[in-house]
């Protein structure tokens, strides 16, 4: 997921992907990192400044030699789970949705990808440190579970809450499915208005990644963080 502007961290680059974190742009860390965990194929959602996203990543495949496809969603300035949309022709019944702005330990997304994917569900990884100096309680999604790894509610305005979401995914096309249902019904067709349809269901599950790492570098004291802490 790339199509956003960006704007908190627009001081920084006029491309949030494109942003120098310790010399290499954002999303090159982003798909190294998904490669060292398990990842063989990209896709990657563009839409602001896609033009110059698109022509990066071409070149980063080359260098890399990873296939890294990219689809561009026309409306990128809507929810992000429009992005999810555009993607799904692109995608095979079961695939990792992350974002391009989040850092993170390879090891997290290699033991999700071992995660056990129920049919139709969807695994979010989640955070239970509710006391994680890197996280920005402003800006975070919250995630309350019912103790079972089953997700009971996700927002960022909701409380109570026992865990934050990290942005990875191991996904069905479900998702899809639950995002379109969300904008059907007069939602937003966000992210977590699919996941908030899914956990309904019983489709919508937990994976912990203890004392993992992972960054979401949305702006400049984020970045400030990035250029600091590694994995």
């Amino acid at each position: 997921m790339a199509a956003g502007q960006g704007t908190r961290l627009r001081e920084i680059a006029p491309s949030k992907p494109l942003a120098i974190v310790r010399g290499v742009p954002l999303i090159e860390h982003v798909i190294g990192s998904a490669h060292a965990g398990g990842i063989e194929e990209f896709v990657v959602v563009t839409g602001y400044e896609g033009d110059r996203l698109e022509r990066f990543l071409g070149d980063l495949s080359a260098r890399a030699g990873v296939t890294i496809d990219t689809v561009r969603n026309p409306e990128w300035r809507g929810a992000n789970g429009l992005s999810v949309l555009a993607a799904e022709p692109l995608l095979g019944e079961r695939f990792v949705l992350m974002m391009a702005d989040h850092l993170f330990d390879p090891e997290l997304l290699r033991d999700l990808l071992a995660h056990k994917l129920r049919p139709q569900s969807v695994v979010l990884a989640v955070d239970r440190r509710l006391d994680n100096p890197l996280v920005d309680l402003d800006d975070v999604t919250r995630v309350e579970t019912d103790g079972r790894g089953r997700i009971r509610a996700i927002g960022k305005l909701i409380s109570p809450y026992d865990a934050f979401d990290t942005g990875f995914f191991l996904a069905s096309k479900s998702l899809m499915g639950a995002i379109a249902e969300d904008l059907a019904r007069g939602g937003s067709g966000g992210i977590s208005g699919g996941m908030t349809r899914l956990a309904a269901k019983d489709l919508a599950a937990t994976f912990d990644i203890g004392e993992r790492f992972w960054l979401d570098v949305d702006d400049v004291v984020a970045h400030s963080h990035a250029e600091r802490v590694r994995a």
